[in-house]
């Protein structure tokens, strides 16, 4: 059975951050990054101090996702039923 991707969203500071990308190889490495989080939305790691892991904070856990040979690191949280996953801060 195929995967089923999650959405990829993005927040109005991200957006911005996106429209402010030029350059083919930042395009091309944001675009690769955001593959792998559609794919695997928990590849990230949890970013420590935004609650506790234990399921009872008020909102979706921000994690973080740095992919160290393409030089991106993206914030984001992934919905209930991972389908969408919304990118909140972007770093090319």
């Amino acid at each position: 059975m195929p995967v089923r991707r999650a959405r990829i969203a993005f927040s109005d500071s991200a957006a911005k951050q996106l429209e402010e990308l030029t350059g083919e190889r930042e395009i091309h490495a944001l675009d690769r990054t955001l593959v792998a989080l559609s794919v695997d939305p928990g590849i990230g790691e949890p970013i420590p101090g935004d609650g506790d892991g234990d399921g009872d904070a008020t909102g979706p856990e921000l994690r973080q996702y740095t992919d160290e040979i393409e030089n991106v690191r993206v914030l984001y949280f992934v919905t209930a039923l991972r389908t969408v996953v919304v990118v909140a801060y972007i770093e090319v």
